[in-house]
C-alpha cells in the first residue's frame, strides 16, 4: 500500500474541503468520533472546539486523540494521525487568533460567505486546539495509482501466503479496474 511522501501529505492536507474525523475518549472510556473543520498550518493541525462541545470536555480530561482525513474518490488518500491535543487557547481567547480561524472556515466554504460566517458567530466563544504532526504516529495511504504493482494496494501484513495476487499478481495498477 503506497504511502505518501511528507510532501504529499501535507499537499492533500491542504487542499480545501476535506472534513477531519477526531476521536476523543470521554472520562469511562467510551469513544467518541466527531467530524470537524481544521486547517494544516507550521506542521501542525488546527481545530477549534466550541464552549461546550462534549470533545473539547474530553481533551481536557484526556488529551489522547486520533485525527482522521481521507477522500471519497481515487486513489482514496487517507492520512490517520494518532497523538496529544493541545489546547493553544482557551474559550474566551478567540480575539487572539480568530484570523486563523477565517483561515479554517476559507477552506470549507466561500470567502465572502466564511467572513460573514465568523463575523456572526464571533459572540459563540471557542478554544484553540493543534495538534503538532511531529510528535504524533502519522500513517498514510493511497491506492497504487497506474503503472504501479497491484498487489500494493495493502500492507504485505494483510496478504496470506497463499493469496492469489502472490501466485500470479498482476504486474501494475489499472485505473479503470472495476
Amino acid at each position: 500500500m503506497p504511502k505518501l511522501t511528507d510532501a504529499e501529505r501535507d499537499a492533500f492536507l491542504s487542499e480545501q474541503g476535506f472534513m477531519m474525523n477526531i476521536a476523543t475518549v470521554d472520562p469511562s472510556g467510551a469513544p467518541l468520533s466527531t467530524p470537524i473543520w481544521f486547517v494544516h498550518e507550521e506542521g501542525r493541525m488546527w481545530f477549534t472546539p466550541r464552549q461546550y462541545s462534549e470533545w473539547l470536555k474530553h481533551i481536557r480530561n484526556d488529551p489522547r486523540i486520533a485525527l482522521c482525513i481521507d477522500e471519497q474518490a481515487m486513489p482514496y488518500r487517507k492520512v490517520v494521525i494518532r497523538g496529544k491535543a493541545e489546547i493553544i487557547h482557551e474559550v474566551g481567547n478567540d480575539d487572539a487568533w480568530r484570523d486563523r480561524y477565517r483561515r479554517i472556515a476559507k477552506r470549507y466554504i466561500t470567502l465572502d460567505d466564511a467572513d460573514a460566517y465568523v463575523d456572526s458567530t464571533d459572540d459563540q466563544p471557542r478554544a484553540l486546539c493543534s495538534l503538532t504532526l511531529a510528535d504524533a504516529e502519522v500513517r498514510t495511504w493511497r491506492m497504487p495509482i497506474e503503472g504501479e504493482a497491484y498487489n500494493g494496494i495493502w500492507a504485505k501484513r494483510y496478504w496470506t501466503e497463499d493469496a492469489k495476487v502472490n501466485q500470479a499478481p498482476p504486474e501494475v495498477f489499472k485505473e479503470s479496474v472495476s
